[in-house]
C-alpha cells in the first residue's frame, strides 16, 4: 500500500521548502512528460486548501490544470498553484493512478461512507494503521442516491472530496469508487459520469416478501405476473431449470424443490429484471465498471436456495457481478452491533459464502456493516478473502463524537434537531431506537455528551437525522472539523482500526482466483 519514496529523492528534496507548510503526508512525485516528474502536494487552510506542483517549466504534464499562481523556481523548473477544487481533483485523478478509482475485483475491499466529505485522511489512516501491507482494497467515494439527497451532495462532489482526502493523507495503491443504493437509470448515468467504478444495484424494492408465504393459486399468480420477456426465458422453462436440481457446493449439496424453485422466481424474479435494466444501461456509457447486487434492504431473509438460483440467474443473463449483499437473518441496523442469533447468522454466512464461491466467485458483501463487531470475525471466517464490507453513516457519528467533546453547544443543537425530526426521518431505515431513551439536550452535563455516542438508542437517533442536522447546522459542524482536523482524523482512525482489523489477510495473500462459471 505504501510506495512513497525514499526521504533522500532529489525531486522531493527541492519540493520540500515549498511544502514545509502544507500537508506533510501529501507530498509526493507524480509522473511528469517525457518520464521527467512533477511533485505535488496540499497546503493552506483547511477551509480552503490549494494544490501546489513543481514542475519543469515547460512541462506539458500541467495542461488541464486550473492555476491561478506561477512562480519560477531556478532557471528550468516552476511552481504553480491552483484552488482544491473540481477541475484539479480531475487533473490528479488523470495525473496520478493512485487516485483514480478502478474496478478493484475480487479481492478484500471496505467502502467507508462520507456524508460531510471530510473524513477520508482518518479513514486512509485507518487503513494503514490496519492493513499496512495492503490486503485490503478501500473505497473512499462511496455515498447512495439517497444520501446524496439528503446531503445535498452531487456525485461529482463526493468524488471530488475522497479524491483529496485521499491526496491530503498520501494515499498509495489501488482504490475504487462505488456508486451505491442505485434504483435508475438515471442514477446510473450520473454517476457513470462522475468517475465511479463500482455500481450498486438496488432492486430491493421489487422483491416480493410475500412470496415467502404464498401458496396455490397465489404464488401462481405471482410467477405468472413476472416480466418474462426481460427475464429472456418462460416460467416453465425456468422451473424445469432449476425444480429437482442438486447443487455442489463443496462440502455442501444444495437441493433444490420445485417450490423452492417458484418461491425464489416469485421473490426476486422482479428485481433480477431490473437489474439486467440497470445493467444495459451502465454498459451504454462505456465506463469501466463492476456490479454489486444488493438485496439486504428487504422484510425476509434470502434463503440460501434463493441465493443460488439468484447466483445462476445473474450468470445466465450475463450479468456479472463481483460481489452480492443478501439479506441475512437476524437484524442489521443501522449504527450498532448485531441483533439475532449469531449461531444462525454464522450457520448462514457459511452457506452463502459457498453459494458465492462455487457459483460465480464474486464477493460476499456485508451491508450496514457499521459497528457489526460481532459478526466481523464470522464474516471473514466464512468467506476468507471473498468480502466487502459496506460502511456509512458511523462515519458522521464519530464527528459528531468530536463535535460532543470539542463543541458541546453544537452538539446540543444537533441533538434537539434529531429529536424534532426522527420521527419523519427514520422511515427509511432499519433502527429500534426509542427517543424516550434519549435525553433531551440540556439533561446531559458537558462531560457526559461524549457517552450518547456509544449509546444504541442516541446513535440511532442521530445517525438517521444527518440529513436535517445537515440541513440546520453544516456550516458550524464543517468549521468545526476543519478546526479539529486532528482529532478528527484520530477519532476516525481508532474507530475504522476496529472494524477492519478481522478482515486483513496474510502478507502474502494470493490474488484470488478467476471467477467460475456455474
Amino acid at each position: 500500500m505504501n510506495d512513497r519514496p525514499p526521504p533522500d529523492d532529489p525531486l522531493l528534496r527541492r519540493a520540500t521548502p515549498h511544502a514545509a507548510a502544507g500537508y506533510p503526508p501529501s507530498l509526493r512525485p507524480l509522473p511528469g512528460a517525457d518520464g521527467v516528474r512533477l511533485a505535488a502536494w496540499l497546503e493552506g487552510p483547511a477551509d480552503a486548501p490549494r494544490l501546489a506542483v513543481l514542475a519543469g517549466a515547460d512541462d506539458p504534464a500541467l495542461d488541464g490544470g486550473a492555476w491561478t499562481e506561477r512562480h519560477p523556481d531556478g532557471d528550468d523548473h516552476v511552481v504553480v498553484r491552483g484552488a482544491a477544487n473540481a477541475a484539479n481533483a480531475a487533473w490528479l485523478r488523470a495525473t496520478w493512478d493512485a487516485l483514480r478509482p478502478r474496478p478493484l475485483g475480487t479481492y478484500a475491499s471496505a467502502g467507508f461512507g462520507d456524508r460531510l466529505g471530510l473524513a477520508t485522511p482518518g479513514h486512509v489512516r485507518a487503513l494503514r494503521t490496519a492493513d499496512p501491507n495492503g490486503t485490503i482494497h478501500p473505497i473512499y467515494a462511496q455515498q447512495s442516491i439517497r444520501e446524496m439527497g439528503r446531503t445535498g451532495r452531487t456525485p461529482q462532489e463526493v468524488m471530488d472530496d475522497a479524491t483529496w482526502g485521499a491526496f491530503e493523507a498520501g494515499h498509495d495503491g489501488p482504490l475504487g469508487a462505488d456508486a451505491d443504493h442505485l434504483k435508475t437509470a438515471d442514477d446510473v448515468r450520473a454517476t457513470a459520469a462522475a468517475g465511479f467504478t463500482l455500481f450498486t444495484f438496488d432492486p430491493g424494492d421489487r422483491v416480493d416478501d410475500a412470496a415467502d408465504v404464498a401458496t396455490g393459486g397465489d404464488l401462481d399468480a405471482k410467477l405468472d405476473a413476472l416480466p418474462w420477456d426481460a427475464l429472456a426465458t418462460t416460467k416453465d422453462d425456468l422451473l424445469r431449470r432449476y425444480g429437482g436440481r442438486t447443487l455442489d457446493l463443496g462440502d455442501v449439496a444444495l437441493k433444490i424443490t420445485h417450490e423452492d424453485a417458484a418461491r425464489a422466481a416469485a421473490k426476486y424474479g422482479a428485481a433480477l429484471a431490473h437489474a439486467t435494466h440497470l445493467h444495459a444501461a451502465l454498459e451504454a456509457t462505456g465506463a469501466p465498471h463492476e456490479i454489486e447486487i444488493s438485496v439486504d434492504e428487504t422484510g425476509t431473509p434470502t434463503r440460501p436456495v434463493e441465493h443460488a438460483i439468484l447466483a445462476l440467474e445473474l450468470d445466465r443473463l450475463h450479468l456479472p457481478v463481483v460481489s452480492l449483499a443478501p439479506r441475512f437473518p437476524g437484524r442489521f441496523e443501522k449504527g450498532v452491533d448485531f441483533r439475532g442469533d449469531l449461531g444462525e447468522l454464522r450457520a448462514a454466512l457459511a452457506l452463502h459464502a459457498a453459494i458465492a464461491a462455487h457459483l460465480g466467485g464474486y464477493k460476499l458483501s456485508l451491508h450496514s456493516g457499521s459497528d457489526k463487531f460481532s459478526v466481523y470475525p464470522l464474516l471473514a471466517e466464512a468467506a476468507d478473502r471473498r468480502i466487502h464490507l459496506k460502511t456509512a453513516g458511523t462515519s458522521y457519528l464519530e464527528a459528531l463524537r468530536v463535535a460532543a467533546t470539542r463543541a458541546p453547544d453544537l452538539f446540543r443543537r444537533i441533538l434537539a434537531t434529531a429529536h424534532a425530526h426522527v420521527e419523519r426521518d427514520r422511515a427509511s431505515y432499519l433502527i429500534g431506537a426509542d427517543l424516550a431513551r434519549v435525553p433531551a439536550p440540556d439533561a446531559v452535563d458537558d462531560a457526559a455528551l461524549p457517552a450518547l455516542l456509544d449509546d444504541d438508542d442516541a446513535r440511532q437517533v442521530l445517525h438517521v437525522t444527518y440529513g436535517s442536522a445537515l440541513d440546520a447546522h453544516r456550516d458550524a459542524l464543517r468549521a468545526l472539523l476543519h478546526r479539529e482536523r486532528e482529532a478528527h482524523a484520530a477519532t476516525l482512525e481508532r474507530h475504522f482500526v476496529r472494524h477492519l482489523t478481522p478482515f486483513v489477510g496474510p502478507t502474502d495473500a494470493p490474488a484470488p482466483p478467476a471467477k467460475e462459471s456455474p
